[in-house]
């Protein structure tokens, strides 16, 4: 029966620590996510972005949450990385196929898109310009107010345009292929 009991008593306290294990820790804030161009729905994608998407809450952006005139990891969290599936022209540069870090430098009317071949950083704390692949700038355009930051592809004449958007501002990037 003393064994019985002590048996008992240990399975409870097991049962209530695997209880405790299985506990998540909290959401992301700047929740992670992939924006793919692709020749349509069931294609195999051409570029694949994956990100962190930063919400706006209420705050001033560009210029402030993000500073104008220096380097941005284009979203949150680690650097955001983008992957070329082939040979592609980004901004009018020649990209060899492979996986890059996506840097930004915002300015009030004209940003800088960086591709960079240090991968897996932590935000833009250990950007190195000596890695730079590629280097575009374009001019930054307004729209409706969103949310949180997003990535996304539009279908062009000579492959896609690439959409950073956050707040009102918008940049757009062609990617051909």
């Amino acid at each position: 029966m003393k064994k019985s009991l002590v048996l008992a008593v240990m399975v409870f306290i097991g049962s209530l620590t695997s209880m405790n294990a299985q506990r998540f820790s909290d959401l992301q804030k700047s929740p992670t996510d992939i924006s793919y161009a692709k020749a349509d729905r069931n294609a195999k994608p051409e570029v694949k972005v994956i990100y962190s998407r930063p919400q706006k809450k209420g705050r001033k952006i560009f210029g402030n949450l993000v500073p104008f005139d220096k380097v941005w990891r284009t979203g949150a969290d680690e650097a955001t990385e983008i992957k070329f599936f082939k040979d592609v022209t980004f901004g009018g540069k020649t990209v060899k196929a492979g996986t890059y870090s996506l840097f930004t430098i915002p300015g009030e009317k004209e940003w800088t898109i960086i591709l960079n071949s240090d991968l897996d950083s932590w935000g833009a704390y250990s950007y190195n310009e000596e890695k730079d692949i590629a280097r575009i700038t374009t001019s930054p355009t307004t729209g409706d107010s969103l949310e949180a930051f997003s990535i996304a592809f539009k279908k062009a004449d000579k492959g896609y345009d690439m959409v950073l958007a956050w707040d009102t501002t918008r940049v757009s990037i062609p990617v051909s292929l």
